[in-house]
């Protein structure tokens, strides 16, 4: 939702498509120099909302502040820290310098948006929030952010690119899916994100209604606690702690995976609006690897590997997720708490609001608990990096690999 609205507000180097293609944004054009030098050229006349130019020293200044953001719950750092020195060559120019050769820099800078340096220069998150520091060159101009409630934007008269249909627009912050349906339905708001699923077939029947979907960049997936610890929400058939974490055996993992029916949360629970994947992105990203399809639903074949691993009576588990963050979360948890109850491991289900949950899933404080990723920069390093790699700050790597997956080899 930050980066939704942001979006509106602030511009990019590079922009992407509605196919998730990169195209010029702030800068017209980019070339690799050499195998570790990375030029950008920058869009003359660009003008920030308080009237001032923007220019190289606010896009150096930009990619700078990336790691200095107080408490950021997702850090982009992971898209910055491949830049070892950046070179103003003149105000429309820069050089981002690499230790090793990056060919992903123009999927990078697609995620960071751009400040004005003067005015957000030790500017808070509260500054932001306030209006005072959320200054940008993007198509709509911030008005005003009361939280949990609303955000007001209108149109940036002096935008460099295509004028914005709408004058002005508001953005309504509607958490509850009953109330943001009937928002709909009584003409209170024009058009919401994540209709209710169950709704849908009554949208669609209705001529007043448009329906538009695409497949996201977003997985759903689960995190495994792969801590050698005694796994704080698992026990024994007995209630009592294990002293070894079962989630640290492959078997087991796989095991869980067997256990899970992608389809018919597909299906069922989704209502047909998602599709089971065995990767990471989907088949339209780059890094989409053809053939590398969902684990089959094989309730037998798991309870086959729990026996091997030492399980053959299961043990106890308690699923976590968040409530209210994706599309049906808290179905898709409960669902997959009764497939793996079938095959032995008795589950039960804990959500609460993302805020809350994503602190302590962060801190490894679950044993199995479920989150969503979206590939923002288009292909498949963005969830390598962030989710799979293994977790180091220094190099910005592994930022919400929060079950401490890792595998130097």
């Amino acid at each position: 939702p930050n980066n939704n609205i942001a979006e509106h507000i602030f511009d990019k180097l590079v922009q992407m498509d509605a196919d998730s293609r990169m195209i010029p944004g702030l800068a017209t054009s980019w070339k690799a120099l050499d195998d570790r030098t990375w030029e950008f050229k920058l869009r003359r006349g660009v003008k920030f909302h308080d009237g001032s130019e923007l220019t190289a020293e606010d896009v150096a200044f930009s990619i700078n502040r990336v790691p200095t953001v107080p408490n950021s719950p997702g850090p982009f750092s992971a898209y910055t820290k491949a830049i070892t020195g950046i070179d103003i060559v003149d105000p429309y120019t820069l050089r981002f310098r690499t230790a090793a050769p990056h060919p992903l820099m123009p999927n990078d800078m697609s995620t960071i948006y751009i400040v004005s340096k003067k005015v957000a220069t030790g500017a808070t998150t509260e500054d932001f929030n306030s209006g005072k520091a959320a200054v940008g060159s993007g198509r709509y101009r911030f008005v005003r952010y009361v939280n949990g409630d609303r955000v007001e934007i209108v149109r940036n008269d002096g935008y460099w690119g295509e004028k914005p249909p709408f004058g002005k627009v508001t953005f309504r912050i509607i958490k509850n899916e009953p109330a943001r349906m009937a928002a709909l339905l009584s003409g209170d708001v024009d058009a919401i994100e994540q209709p209710p699923t169950a709704d849908l077939a009554r949208l669609k029947s209705d001529p007043k209604f448009t329906l538009t979907s695409k497949i996201s960049h977003r997985v759903i997936y689960f995190n495994f606690d792969h801590l050698a610890r005694s796994s704080p929400f698992v026990t024994g058939k007995d209630g009592k702690p294990l002293a070894k974490n079962p989630l640290t055996d492959l078997r087991v993992r796989k095991a869980i995976s067997k256990a899970i029916n992608r389809p018919a949360i597909a299906e069922r629970v989704m209502e047909g609006q998602a599709t089971p994947s065995g990767q990471l992105v989907s088949e339209k990203l780059f890094g989409h690897v053809p053939g590398m399809k969902a684990e089959a639903y094989d309730p037998e074949g798991a309870k086959k590997l729990l026996a091997e691993a030492g399980y053959p009576d299961g043990f106890n588990l308690t699923i976590h997720g968040p409530s209210g963050r994706y599309v049906n979360d808290e179905k898709i948890v409960q669902a997959v708490a009764q497939m793996l109850t079938r095959v032995g491991i008795a589950s039960k289900v804990e959500t609460a609001p993302m805020g809350p949950y994503s602190g302590r899933a962060s801190k490894q404080e679950f044993s199995f608990h479920m989150v969503g990723w979206g590939a923002s920069t288009g292909e498949a390093s963005s969830p390598l990096r962030s989710l799979l790699a293994t977790f180091n700050r220094d190099k910005g790597l592994g930022a919400v690999n929060w079950g401490r997956y890792s595998n130097p080899k």
